[in-house]
């Protein structure tokens, strides 16, 4: 048996290793200045992701420029305030915008893709064309996968994707999303995956790869992820929970890989 003490280790140590507010000291019963304002300016960011103007026609021409057509689409969120009061709306699609899908779906396709603000659009505008670019490129290797459409969706919930998929006739469609802002992280970018997709379906239907950002999960490591996701869900008939991410066991790793600015 070793009884050998273990050894100390100062807890400042751990700020190396993680953004969160590990070993801030303190004043008192309060914070040092210094975190207590870098908490302060933190929030701010946090709040202005949630309420910053999703650029939608910026965004599909960038998409176009990658080569895929965009289609802006809106959900039935009126503004902002409608959209963080009412979740619900954010999930369907408005008339005008489901009438448009219905005028492009005349063959199904495999996949379609979806680019929407969600509650960062800071994270869309910052991650959303470089990590398309990366994926196009995956989805391009060996057996390619083809892209029916790019969507670009305003006031968007993680479910809009699904009837957006449902009205293209999509086997699978893939939604990039801005996530919840968080403290270290105003500008995440989450991407998820659903098969079959149609209205009604649940969380437990889908796959997600989240935390994109500069901090986190690079581009090309994201569509790696993704990538495999796709081929293995229409492989297999599925996504969720039923479909568990392998991706790091079955695919090497390539090098030279492109990572945020």
């Amino acid at each position: 048996m070793n009884d050998k003490p273990v050894p100390a280790r100062p807890t400042v140590d751990l700020r190396s290793f993680t953004p969160a507010r590990v070993a801030l000291g303190r004043s008192g019963a309060s914070l040092p200045t210094k975190p207590l304002l870098d908490f302060t300016l933190a929030h701010a960011r946090a709040r202005d992701a949630v309420h910053a103007a999703f650029d939608a026609p910026r965004l599909a021409l960038a998409v176009r420029a990658l080569g895929p057509a965009a289609i802006e689409v809106a959900s039935r969120a009126a503004d902002r305030s409608d959209y963080l009061r009412r979740p619900d709306l954010g999930r369907k699609l408005d008339a005008g915008s489901a009438a448009a899908l219905a005028d492009v779906a005349t063959i199904p396709c495999q996949l379609a893709i979806v680019i929407g603000d969600g509650l960062s659009a800071a994270a869309v505008h910052a991650h959303a064309i470089a990590l398309l670019q990366s994926l196009l490129l995956r989805l391009g290797e060996g057996e390619a996968v083809a892209i029916g459409h790019v969507v670009v969706a305003s006031g968007a919930r993680v479910a809009l994707g699904d009837e957006i998929g449902a009205i293209l006739g999509a086997r699978m469609v893939v939604m990039l999303i801005g996530e919840r802002p968080g403290l270290s992280a105003p500008d995440s970018l989450g991407a998820y995956l659903t098969f079959a997709p149609k209205p009604g379906l649940t969380d437990a239907d889908r796959n997600c790869v989240s935390n994109v950002h500069k901090a986190g999960l690079s581009y090309d490591e994201a569509a790696l992820k993704i990538a495999w996701l796709v081929r293995e869900g229409l492989a297999r008939q599925v996504t969720g929970v039923a479909l568990k991410d392998e991706s790091a066991e079955r695919t090497p790793r390539r090098i030279g890989s492109v990572v945020p600015e």
